[in-house]
């Protein structure tokens, strides 16, 4: 029987998130520049073969493939008004394949629209698209919500309160992604990581920290920069290195070993939850899992 996800934070020990959900669509048949959450509506075994490659793996929190699904995002694709459909046959996928065998995670990343006075779509607009993207996946049932792949502080906190707008008991998780500069780390739209843990903080995530980037080792100096300054379980979920294209084909350096070794730096410092972006798989979380047993033994 699982914790509340809640209780399990407070345990001792490192929780395994999964890897990449794109990296592995890619695989399957999604091509570059398709609509990655279409494979929802047309493909939905593909999402449960994934979810339970990476609970073998290891893994204790498992991703729905929601990253793009709110409605200004799936708007291009034609599809926004199938937000509802979308975001439940997701959560429903995972929860086929994972049962009560880890957590369930509905991801939810940005709009794809640059908020006033940058852009031309209004915080409201971009509050009640969340909304109802929240609205669905809360319906389903999930563990928690991760707010992810945010560069804007703005709306990155938009989408944690639009998820507790709709269940304010729900665990809700927020990362961003950071570039290293020589003033330090900064998000594209210029937030700094004390920043990041004041506005996330006050908007409600009980989980914070980053995702995607450039890499585990710059992953490292970001974890600690968040651990100096929060006081809230910190998540890293770092891509597989700064990848080469050729052929529309990504093609990530940094193998399942190296991500291994180099997270256990991660632990060491205290981040709470370890996991995987962009070209991670099952195999990395494989190894993440081996090096997580070998420091605990």
């Amino acid at each position: 029987m699982m914790l509340p996800l809640r209780e399990r934070l407070k345990q001792p020990g490192i929780i395994i998130g999964d890897g990449a959900m794109g990296t592995m669509l890619l695989r399957r048949g999604l091509k570059t520049g398709e609509c990655p959450e279409r494979m929802t509506l047309e493909r939905p075994e593909v999402l449960e073969e994934i979810a339970t490659l990476y609970l073998a793996a290891g893994a204790e929190i498992i991703e729905t493939n929601t990253f793009g699904g709110s409605p200004l995002k799936l708007q291009p694709y034609g599809l926004d008004g199938e937000t509802e459909e979308i975001n439940r046959r997701a959560v429903a996928a995972v929860r086929r394949s994972i049962d009560d065998k880890a957590y369930l995670s509905a991801s939810l990343g940005p709009s794809g629209r640059m908020l006033e006075p940058y852009g031309d779509t209004s915080e409201e607009l971009v509050f009640e698209s969340f909304q109802r993207q929240a609205k669905a996946i809360i319906s389903e049932g999930v563990d928690m919500v991760c707010v992810e792949t945010m560069t804007d502080l703005t709306e990155a906190t938009l989408a944690v309160k639009a998820v507790k707008s709709i269940s304010p008991s729900i665990p809700v998780c927020a990362t961003m992604t950071f570039d290293q500069t020589p003033g330090g780390f900064f998000t594209l739209m210029g937030t700094s990581i004390d920043h990041a843990v004041k506005g996330l903080t006050e908007a409600g995530a009980e989980i914070i920290g980053s995702n995607c980037g450039s890499g585990i080792e710059k992953m490292i100096g970001i974890a600690k920069a968040f651990l100096a300054k929060a006081n809230l379980p910190i998540i890293i979920q770092s891509n597989a290195g700064i990848p080469t294209v050729r052929d529309d084909i990504a093609t990530y350096p940094d193998s399942p070993e190296f991500m291994a070794d180099r997270s256990i730096a991660l632990m060491k410092l205290g981040v709470k939850i370890i996991g995987g972006c962009c070209g991670t798989t099952p195999e990395h979380i494989a190894a993440l899992k081996r090096a997580v047993e070998s420091l605990r033994s």
